[in-house]
């Protein structure tokens, strides 16, 4: 009742924002309107059929509360995709659980994740003394919180796997939350301004922690911020047993409404998206045939609504904006600032290792090798975190409670987002360059001295295109801090009057002109001429490498556009000295990882090797091998191995990615099972990669290959066939199981 509820007000806000943001389209393709000219090229498919990162590590299954090892493969699509083991993945069998990270928050301490537990369930704390509601074996834990769906517990064995982790784990909360396609120009500003639109009805003005994910997943977000307090004030009270029982039972409650109201949410906004789509063609048609017609009726709109509303929005603007606007802005540019810079400073190192290296140790081959790394840099969640971090200087403090800004993630992921792609442009303008020239070098001393005027020349590039994006950025959370409290400010004695505007719209255009609309449009040009001339003074301080809005560079490459329309570069397939194609399976077969798989260099323990049970027992045909059940196990485990004999032979035979080679050799072939519904976890949506591969040179077979246009949950059935879809729970027999969310 409630999802109907919502989604209804929603999708009526959404059919009047889908024909604003078809005219605004629509115009802009007509007018065009661009700002300066990218000197960076930018590529067309970042990363295809690339493994982020593969690797071991423990997960607490709450459904049996046990801690099991688990083989996890991260995609380029940034879905995480986990194993039984890593034997599972190399043989093509379907992975136990896929999460999409979207919404989550990544916590490395027990103390945070309990301390976020305790404050969704008011009046619900253990007692102290008691156990609490998870127990981690090690010390150091990766937890996934998420504020309506289920949680998720991992843990590792040191603190480097740990940190490493965390980064690759931040990376696809990152790319999860920004779901919502920029490249649609219709649907996607459709879509936020809709999800504005209705929280402003509700008084609900200012930044929105949880407008990340896909569409449906914000909708489901939204949703549940309403449900959510009526559901624990309703079901809270009732909950029987002990504290940590009742928390445990609520996690879960949650998790299943947020399923429910998933289901539910996508089905109805579908459903409005196909309307939309059913009437574009016709609206199209009639923008165009009037587009003059249309772009003088709002003219004369804006010009009434403005006289009414300006000299009120520009006192506001004067007493309450104007004189923060430039702690906003340095609170906001010096840590972005800083990222940049060392955006820039990480390339260069790369760039200058790769040549000092090429030089040092022969020739073509080294290249093509270091090129291959190269390319995948800005999808390297370790090597970019020195730069993310840099971000998490930015405080408002003050301003912060002033402007109703919930939370300053949503500007730390934007900055965050631009550093990443500011860098792959970067890194494939210098590769494009560099695959020019490879023709008309004469030896490595010609190689060394290309390398480094291409560089130098993508330097400058760089400096020129981050310093627009930064701008740009700064403007835009400029607005987006100070829009939201100019309106809420002005509510009171400007949103009842609005109204009486909407006579003044001709009926055939009432699809394409909004008062509301018009309104904000005005509200925004009370306050953008203070912050266009703030971001002005700032270029002008050279403390923060930007260039002065003076400064255009217009064609200093004019052939460089073309070289980027080619097709993309392999240097591993156009250099590698093979006299016929590879097969499109050995190329997957071959595929590397973009982050190297960890090799502890404090001599830890391999995975595999905290699995042998603690008394010798023959394993069942088909079973997979044994997990430690406990955390006391798993600590026994541990000092047993930390004083056994024969370590120097297990590091010998012990694979890359911590696993043991002789336990996987002598273990029995797995073959594909149907868990019980106790064992299988359940999963938020996802969309896990096509041909994602282990990097293991000794994998021959290729890895399971799961639809991007699946969600949820994945279990293998016997043959190691794949269930059809079932978007409505499980079976009793537990065949089959599709949770699709």
């Amino acid at each position: 009742e409630k999802t109907g509820k919502v989604l209804g007000e929603f999708c009526q806000c959404y059919r009047e924002q889908y024909g604003v943001a078809l005219f605004n389209s629509v115009r802009y393709e007509i007018e065009g309107n661009g700002g300066p000219q990218a000197q960076l090229l930018h590529r067309k498919v970042p990363l295809e059929d690339q493994v982020i990162y593969s690797g071991n590590l423990f997960q607490y299954i709450e459904e049996n509360k046990k801690w099991r090892n688990r083989f996890c493969v991260v995609p380029h699509n940034y879905g995480l995709v986990l194993y039984e083991n890593k034997l599972a993945y190399e043989r093509d069998l379907l992975p136990r659980v896929m999460i999409n990270s979207a919404g989550y928050k990544i916590l490395t301490s027990v103390d945070q994740y309990l301390e976020l537990v305790n404050n969704s369930l008011p009046g619900v704390t253990p007692k102290s003394g008691h156990s609490p509601i998870l127990k981690c074996p090690t010390d150091f834990p990766l937890i996934l919180w998420h504020p309506y769906a289920r949680h998720y517990y991992f843990c590792v064995m040191t603190g480097k796997e740990q940190e490493k982790w965390r980064a690759v784990f931040q990376d696809c909360v990152r790319h999860c939350n920004n779901g919502i396609s920029e490249d649609s120009k219709v649907e996607a500003p459709a879509f936020t301004d809709a999800v504005r639109m209705y929280r402003q009805s509700k008084e609900q003005y200012g930044t929105w922690d949880m407008l990340c994910g896909n569409e449906t997943q914000v909708l489901s977000n939204l949703v549940m911020e309403e449900l959510l307090p009526e559901l624990r004030s309703t079901i809270g009270p009732r909950l029987k047993g002990k504290a940590q029982e009742r928390q445990r039972t609520w996690i879960q409650i949650s998790d299943a409404v947020y399923r429910m109201v998933y289901e539910q949410t996508k089905a109805q906004y579908d459903a409005a998206m196909a309307k939309c789509e059913e009437e574009r063609p016709q609206m199209e048609s009639t923008i165009r045939t009037d587009m003059d017609q249309i772009i003088t009726s709002k003219e004369h709109l804006a010009s009434k609504i403005r006289a009414f509303v300006l000299p009120k929005a520009e006192i506001c603007v004067r007493n309450h904006v104007q004189p923060y606007i430039s702690s906003i802005l340095e609170a906001l540019m010096t840590p972005t600032s800083q990222g940049f810079a060392e955006v820039r400073e990480v390339f260069f190192k790369e760039v200058t290792d790769m040549n000092m290296n090429v030089v040092n140790e022969g020739g073509m081959e080294k290249l093509v090798e270091y090129m291959e790394k190269l390319s995948h840099l800005a999808f390297h969640p370790v090597k970019m975190q020195s730069c993310y971090e840099k971000m998490d200087q930015l405080k408002l403090e003050g301003l912060q409670q002033r402007f109703d800004v919930s939370s300053t993630s949503v500007f730390k992921q934007r900055a965050q987002i631009h550093m990443r792609q500011q860098m792959d442009d970067a890194v494939y303008t210098f590769e494009t360059l560099l695959h020019q020239e490879l023709g008309k070098l004469q030896g490595k001393d010609d190689l060394c001295k290309s390398i480094q005027r291409i560089l130098e020349r993508v330097l400058k590039k760089y400096d020129y295109d981050s310093s627009t994006v930064r701008k740009k950025f700064f403007r835009e959370a400029l607005l987006q801090i100070t829009i939201p409290f100019l309106l809420k400010k002005l509510a009171p004695t400007c949103k009842g009057e609005l109204a009486k505007f909407q006579e003044l719209i001709f009926e055939d255009f009432a699809s394409f002109i909004l008062v509301e609309n018009t309104y904000e449009e005005v509200v925004l040009q009370s306050v953008m001429k203070d912050i266009m001339q703030a971001v002005k003074e700032a270029a002008v301080q050279r403390k923060h490498n930007l260039y002065r809005d003076s400064m255009v560079m217009h064609n200093s490459d004019p052939n460089l556009h073309l070289l980027g329309e080619g097709t993309p570069i392999d240097w591993g397939e156009e250099y590698s000295g093979q006299p016929e194609p590879e097969p499109a399976a050995e190329r997957r077969r071959r595929a590397k990882q973009v982050v190297s798989v960890i090799q502890d260099e404090e001599g830890g323990l391999p995975y595999e090797a905290l699995l042998r049970p603690r008394e010798p027992q023959e394993p069942e045909p088909g079973a997979p091998p044994s997990s430690p059940d406990r955390v006391e196990e798993i600590r026994e485990a541990l000092e047993k191995e930390s004083l056994g004999d024969g370590r120097e032979e297990e590091e010998e035979e012990r694979l890359m990615n911590g696993t043991d080679a002789r336990r996987e050799s002598a273990s029995p072939k797995p073959r594909a099972r149907v868990p019980s519904e106790a064992e299988v976890p359940h999963a938020t949506p996802v969309s896990p990669t096509a041909g994602a591969e282990t990097p293991s040179p000794s994998v021959g077979t290729p890895c399971h290959q799961p639809s991007d246009k699946e969600t949820g949950e994945e279990v293998a059935l016997a043959g190691g066939t794949c269930s059809p879809l079932q978007p409505r729970g499980t079976t009793e027999s537990g065949e089959g199981v599709q949770t699709e969310f």
